[in-house]
């Protein structure tokens, strides 16, 4: 289905969610913010620190190229992923709740194909599926109503929410002479958008919460077709803001992928929420 001219209005949430989640969700925002004020007046530092999700705390200098170095044990990545794979809820197909946001998260290539596949065995649909359960299940915890899609999904066809996110992972080729070298992520919009300024709002928002959160450099010169054209972008409902994001390239930034999942759920997490509730990143 293309997308045609057309007008969006974004759906108003006028009631309350009760403390626990409202609070929940001004934490992201407000970590998201934080994070990016430090990045763009220089306090961002060069590292990590292991077992750290936030990193509003870090001293750092500016926003690094995240280089890791490759894992001996891709399969680590699934020992921490959440005790229960998230129910799907309600049909995705039906309108999304006037109360409660409604957020679409297809993991790239569950049910469908492996995508991507190192030397190794590691494939691309292990670090989206387990990165996307991650995703749905935090968005789950504050309050929102978060359908898990698969790449193919028929619920896909004429789907309505306020946000759907597709995760992917970029490919697991050295690419030596690559300037800028084969490390970071890039978000995309569909080319022909329906709704550009709220998809142009959640790209944003995506990108400048992952960077803030992750550390990692947005590869916005590779960027491609397959992106800005993407088959799912042309299935769901022409008023549905859609973002398409690979978390990072699955040779050089491997260990991030691997052994810090939970931070790359949690940057796309807040890039949800910072477009959701309407913050300005």
């Amino acid at each position: 289905m293309a997308h045609q001219t057309g007008k969006h209005t974004s759906v108003a949430y006028e009631e309350t969610l009760g403390a626990a989640p409202n609070a929940s969700r001004l934490v992201a925002i407000v970590s998201c913010i934080a994070a990016i004020g430090a990045m763009v007046y220089g306090l961002w530092g060069p590292g990590l620190p292991q077992g750290t999700a936030s990193t509003t705390s870090a001293e750092v200098t500016s926003p690094p190229i995240l280089l890791a170095s490759p894992s001996a044990n891709p399969s680590a990545a699934q020992s921490a992923a959440p005790s229960a794979t998230p129910s799907a809820g309600p049909p995705p197909s039906l309108a999304p709740s006037d109360a409660i946001p409604h957020i679409g998260i297809v993991a790239g290539h569950w049910g469908s194909d492996t995508g991507a596949v190192c030397p190794d065995g590691l494939t691309e649909v292990e670090i989206n599926l387990d990165v996307a359960q991650r995703v749905v299940h935090t968005l789950q915890t504050l309050g929102y109503q978060a359908d898990l899609l698969k790449e193919f999904d028929p619920h896909l066809a004429g789907y309505r929410a306020d946000a759907l996110v597709s995760i992917h992972a970029d490919s697991c080729v050295a690419y030596p002479d690559a300037t800028p070298p084969a490390s970071g992520f890039k978000v995309a919009s569909v080319e022909d958008s329906l709704v550009p300024e709220a998809e142009e709002r959640l790209v944003t928002c995506l990108a400048q919460c992952y960077a803030a959160r992750t550390g990692m450099y947005f590869h916005e010169g590779s960027i491609t077709y397959d992106m800005t054209r993407y088959h799912t972008f042309y299935e769901i409902d022409g008023r549905t803001p859609a973002a398409i994001i690979e978390t990072g390239f699955m040779l050089n930034d491997r260990d991030i992928l691997t052994q810090r999942a939970d931070l790359v759920a949690q940057g796309i997490v807040d890039g949800i929420v910072c477009f959701v509730e309407s913050e300005t990143p």
